[in-house]
């Protein structure tokens, strides 16, 4: 199973057709939730950009670059740490992609 984690602003939607585009695969789906935690060590919800169980390709939407700070989820649903755009591209190695509709 290949797995990648997909970071988008609040007010977006992920285009699963755009990612399938990205990855060149036919069929890519949203993780389960049990999937999620075997893989991220982090229930949905408070899915952290960093701290994974296990190393997973991360995709930055490129919508996020109007923004100077952002607020990312910190690994539970009710805590968030803030950012900066650029520093949260460092610390994931994030890869930028236009993934929204």
């Amino acid at each position: 199973d290949n797995f990648g984690l997909c970071l988008i602003s609040g007010d977006k939607r992920g285009s699963l057709k755009k990612l399938k585009k990205i990855l060149n695969e036919k069929d890519v789906s949203m993780a389960n939730p049990v999937d999620v935690k075997k893989i991220t060590g982090f229930t949905i919800g408070g899915v952290s950009p960093v701290g994974h169980l296990n190393k997973i390709k991360i995709y930055v939407d490129n919508n996020l670059e109007r923004f100077k700070t952002v607020f990312a989820a910190a690994g539970h649903p009710n805590c968030v740490f803030k950012i900066e755009y650029k520093q949260l591209i460092k610390l994931t190695s994030g890869e930028i992609k236009e993934l929204t509709e």
